[in-house]
């Protein structure tokens, strides 16, 4: 372990320690705000500083082990000792450098999740419904909670575009390598001579922006309009002007909430996903110049790039930016994601150790 290292760890050990004082003072005195913002600070820091001071127990270990060498009658103890304590200092030490990782700031947000046709016609408008049914399933598995925002439904009963909020733990820092071009191959529904085409869908992953964040949003620079929603919903949603269109007058961003019974609730979520697209240019904009000096886009959110391909006909799914192929295409479908999941998440570890090592070089 570098000194740098070692000093900042034993810095935030330090710090822990600092926390656990100033936590008894805030529960004396119930200061909420000040006592949720320190456990928040403390459950940042206490695997870190368990996982350090685990480190320097086995250096403790590894120190009595060579010892124990000059005997000869624990010579063969201590070498075994020796090699079974270095192994574990190596994984220790590697779960540090992972564990010190610069944090995404987004990556316990909630997200709003966009999901557009694009080429293929009714068959993309499809597979938008196939792949909105996917990502429900896995938030179902992970006991998140799904909003629906808003649907452009097409005649055969795909997403011509469908926007969802999903709330939960760590769901951004799950989803967010998503972004981006997704194609599907298979024999549509609608194909009578049985000939495989090959359609897509742009995914959009935005983490959901924090009331304290300062996104600015000039009431000036929008327009909001009004207007008799459409679709399901009964008596109520045909009768009155509910649905809400706001339209970011600098950008030309539009959006659209019409599934909310009142207007307020429709302009309060527009706003909402209006704020995260706002949030997510500034967060492609600062990832696009990451990635230039990086070989991978993993998390860059490129919108024009083809990130998976999914081959009914073969049963196989390929993620093209980690020549990753599974051939479990029902199960995937199904929402059982995280074979895709985590070697993206090991892939983009991976790159940042890469990334700070040619910093400190």
């Amino acid at each position: 372990m570098t000194p740098s290292i070692q000093q900042k760890l034993s810095g935030l050990a330090d710090r822990l320690e600092e926390i656990n004082l100033l936590l008894s003072q805030e529960t004396a005195t119930r200061d909420l705000s000040s006592y949720r913002k320190l456990s928040r600070e403390h459950a940042e820091i206490m695997p870190l500083v368990s996982l350090y001071r685990s480190y320097l127990d086995r250096e403790k270990d590894l120190a009595a082990a060579h010892e124990m060498r000059s005997d000869p009658q624990m010579r063969d103890y201590a070498e075994s000792e020796i090699t079974s304590i270095e192994a574990r200092l190596s994984q220790i030490e590697h779960d540090l450098e992972i564990a010190l990782l610069p944090k995404d700031p987004d990556d316990e947000h909630n997200l709003f999740l966009e999901i557009r046709a694009g080429t293929g016609g009714e068959e993309s408008a499809l597979f938008a419904a196939d792949l909105l049914r996917m990502y429900s399933r896995y938030a179902e598995r992970q006991n998140w909670q799904i909003e629906l925002i808003s649907e452009s439904p097409s005649d055969l009963g795909g997403y011509k575009e469908v926007i969802i909020r999903i709330i939960g733990e760590g769901a951004y820092s799950r989803l967010k390598f998503e972004s981006g071009g997704h194609r599907v191959q298979r024999v549509p529904a609608t194909e009578t001579q049985g000939r495989i085409h090959t359609s897509a869908c742009t995914v959009a992953v935005m983490p959901e922006a924090d009331e304290a964040e300062e996104i600015d949003i000039n009431p000036s620079e929008l327009r909001i309009d009004t207007f008799r929603a459409s679709g399901a919903g009964g008596q109520h949603i045909n009768k009155t002007d509910s649905a809400v269109r706001v339209t970011h007058l600098p950008t030309g961003l539009v959006v659209e909430c019409q599934d909310g019974r009142s207007q307020h609730k429709n302009k309060a979520q527009a706003l909402s996903v209006l704020a995260a697209r706002l949030k997510d240019i500034q967060n492609r904009e600062r990832h696009a110049k990451e990635a230039a000096t990086r070989k991978l886009l993993i998390g860059s959110g490129d919108r024009s790039e083809r990130i998976r391909t999914y081959n009914f006909p073969q049963g196989r799914v390929t993620d093209h930016r980690i020549n990753l192929t599974l051939y479990k295409i029902d199960a995937i479908m199904d929402g059982d994601l995280e074979d895709l999941f985590e070697p993206l998440a090991q892939e983009h570890q991976a790159e940042l150790l890469a990334s700070l090592s040619e910093t400190s070089a």
